[in-house]
C-alpha cells in the first residue's frame, strides 16, 4: 500500500515511521528543508499526559477576560475579519461546560497516556537520544488560593488513575532543589511524577533518519497546494514539484490542514493558536530546574533540556503567520528570572514562536474522513509532542486495517457532524 503523508513535523514523521513498520510504502512531503522545522521545532518540551486537558473549561471565560486585560497575560486575541476564527472561538465557548469538559478530557487522557507508553517502548527499542528526562512535572502555586483549590484537579486525576502528589514548600524544593533560593515566592505545588521531558525537534530529526532507513522517502522543499479529487475519493496531490499519487493520503499539516480540506468540501474546525518560547543555555547548574515547572500564575512552562532551559507560554489567537512579537518575550523571561534567578544566560537566549493546531473542544482529530482514502492526524494543540507516538500508532492501525489498541472512534472528525 502506498501512503502519502503530508507534513514532516513530529506528527507526520511518527506516522511515517509506524506506517513503514507496518509494511507500507511511504512518502512524506513538506515545504521545509527538513523535518520538525515548524511547530515541532522549539515547543515547551513537555510530555505531559497528566495535563492533557481541554482549554475549554467551565472557569475559562471569566479567566480569559482577566488575561485579555493584562498586557503581560498569557492570552492574546488579535481580532480579524475572519468568520472561521470567530466560529472557532464560539465553538470553544460552547464547550466550556462541566459535562463537555469531562467528556473531552476523557478523550484526551486516553490518547495521551497511550502515547506516553508508545514513546517509552520506542525509546527502549531504538535508543533515540533527545535530551530525555523522566522526572515529572511540578505545577507551582504562588497563591494559597491556588493550592486550596487543587481539590478539583486532584479529583479528576484520581478519576483517570493519574499518579500525583500535593506538595508543600519543602516538598516542592525536594522535587526541584533550585527552588530553595525563592521559597518565599510560592506556597506549594501539584506534582505529576510520571510526566517526562525531551526535545521534540531532536526526536523528530532522529526518527526521520530511522524511518528513512526503513525505506520512507522524504520530499522536502515541496509546497502542497491542493488535493485532487472530491469528498468521496482523492486521486492525487498537487505540489510545487508536480502531481503526487498514492493509495492512501494522510494529512498531518497541523494548523494548515483545514485550508487543504475546504476545497473538497470537508470543514475541519482547527485554528492556529500561536505559542512562544525562549531557549537559554544553563549558566549555573545549581540554579537550574531538573524537569518541568509550570508557573501556574502566568501559565508558563520552564523545562530542562540537557544543558538548556526552554521557557514556553502564551496563547495568541490571530492569524497563520509565525511572526515574532517582541512583547511576548518579557513574560517568559520574567518567570525564569523569578523562579530560577541566575540559571540561564539571557544574553544567549533564542526567541521562537509556532502555530499550535487547536480544536474547539480539545481532543485531536485522528482517523478516517468521509473521503474513503483520506485520513487525518492533526489538531493536537499544545499536546502534539505528548500525543505524537500514540496518535501515529492509532492512525497507522486504522489505515492498514488493524484494530487500534485503544478506542479512538470518538477522535475522528465525525464528532463535529
Amino acid at each position: 500500500m502506498k501512503v502519502l503523508v503530508l507534513g514532516a513535523g513530529v506528527i507526520g514523521v511518527t506516522s511515517a515511521y509506524y506506517l513503514a513498520r507496518a509494511g507500507c510504502e511511504v512518502t512524506v512531503v513538506d515545504r521545509q528543508p527538513g523535518p520538525g522545522l515548524e511547530t515541532s521545532f522549539a515547543n515547551a518540551g513537555e510530555i505531559s499526559p497528566g495535563y492533557a486537558s481541554p482549554w475549554a473549561a467551565p472557569d475559562v471565560p471569566l479567566k480569559a477576560i482577566r488575561w485579555l486585560l493584562d498586557p503581560h497575560g498569557p492570552l492574546v486575541l488579535r481580532p480579524r475579519v475572519d468568520w472561521r476564527m470567530w466560529s472557532w472561538l464560539l465553538g470553544m465557548l460552547r464547550n466550556c461546560t462541566a459535562a463537555r469538559y469531562a467528556l473531552n478530557k476523557s478523550r484526551m487522557v486516553g490518547i495521551a497516556e497511550y502515547s506516553r507508553d508508545r514513546l517509552r517502548a520506542l525509546r527502549a527499542e531504538l535508543a533515540i537520544a533527545y535530551d530525555h528526562r523522566s522526572l515529572g512535572t511540578l505545577q507551582l502555586f504562588r497563591k494559597q488560593s491556588q493550592l486550596d483549590g487543587v481539590g478539583k484537579d486532584v479529583a479528576v486525576l484520581s478519576q483517570y488513575g493519574v499518579a500525583f502528589e500535593v506538595l508543600d514548600r519543602d516538598g516542592c524544593i525536594a522535587a526541584e532543589p533550585a527552588l530553595h533560593n525563592v521559597r518565599d515566592r510560592f506556597v506549594g505545588g501539584l506534582r505529576l511524577p510520571d510526566d517526562e521531558t525531551g526535545d521534540c525537534f531532536m526526536f523528530t530529526q532522529a526518527l526521520a533518519a530511522i524511518a528513512q532507513g526503513l525505506g520512507v522517502r522524504f520530499q522536502y522543499g515541496t509546497q502542497v497546494t491542493s488535493l485532487i479529487g472530491s469528498a468521496a475519493r482523492i486521486d492525487g496531490v498537487a505540489t510545487g514539484a508536480g502531481r503526487l499519487e498514492a493509495d492512501v493520503y494522510l494529512v498531518a499539516l497541523g494548523s494548515f490542514s483545514p485550508l487543504l480540506l475546504r476545497p473538497i468540501g470537508l470543514d475541519l474546525p482547527v485554528y492556529p493558536v500561536k505559542g512562544y518560547s525562549l531557549t537559554v543555555p544553563i549558566a549555573r547548574e545549581e540554579c537550574a530546574p531538573q524537569s518541568t515547572v509550570m508557573d501556574e500564575s502566568y501559565k508558563v512552562a520552564i523545562t530542562r533540556l540537557g544543558a538548556r532551559i526552554r521557557i514556553g507560554g502564551t496563547a495568541e489567537v490571530g492569524d497563520y503567520v509565525p511572526r515574532l512579537d517582541p512583547r511576548r518575550q518579557a513574560p517568559l523571561q520574567r518567570s525564569l528570572n523569578d523562579l530560577f534567578p541566575g540559571a540561564g544566560d539571557a544574553a544567549a537566549a533564542t526567541f521562537w514562536c509556532g502555530l499550535r493546531p487547536m480544536t474547539p473542544d480539545g481532543p485531536p482529530v485522528i482517523g478516517a474522513t468521509p473521503c474513503r482514502n483520506l485520513y487525518l492526524n492533526t489538531g493536537h494543540g499544545t499536546l502534539g509532542w505528548t500525543m505524537a507516538c500514540g496518535a501515529a500508532r492509532v492512525v497507522t492501525d486504522l489505515i492498514v486495517g488493524r484494530k487500534p489498541e485503544i478506542d479512538a472512534e470518538s477522535l475522528t472528525m465525525a464528532r463535529y457532524a
